[in-house]
């Protein structure tokens, strides 16, 4: 799977995410709500640590492409810090753009040290209620 299917896969979630909050009442980001929903198998599988450094990689990543992430850091517990004061700081669009890219390299790091089906299986575990198929991108079962 390349970068441009892990944006695909992360624009996926963050979807899911916008979507599950229209019928809720919170007012996290969905970028805070995917890493988080990311967060507990991640820690089973790798541990608080390798948690922690896998994000503290995709953030650091993400920030060659936006450097207004430049104010966000990795918790100790591998939260997310600084996110929802840069959403306030701002527009939406790029807000949503900068969450792709933050969760994209994150995918794109499981990818690489965990590989495809046991990403594909965690995202399908964690969502659901997304209709993945076991595709990653839209043009992949297309004939």
């Amino acid at each position: 799977m390349s970068l441009p299917e892990s944006r695909y896969l992360a624009q996926r979630l963050l979807s899911c995410e916008a979507d599950a909050s229209k019928n809720s009442e919170t007012s996290e980001s969905a970028t805070l709500r995917v890493c988080a929903k990311l967060r507990q198998p991640l820690i089973t599988l790798a541990g608080v640590a390798g948690f922690r450094s896998l994000l503290s990689r995709a953030l650091t990543l993400a920030m060659v492409e936006v450097p207004s992430l430049g104010g966000v850091q990795v918790a100790a517990d591998g939260s997310l810090q600084g996110l929802d004061d840069l959403e306030l700081q701002i527009d939406k669009d790029q807000a949503r753009e900068a969450g792709v890219i933050l969760i994209a390299q994150l995918i794109a790091l499981l990818l690489t040290f965990i590989g495809e089906g046991l990403t594909l299986r965690m995202v399908q575990d964690v969502w659901p209620e997304a209709a993945f198929d076991g595709r990653v991108s839209e043009t992949e079962n297309k004939a």
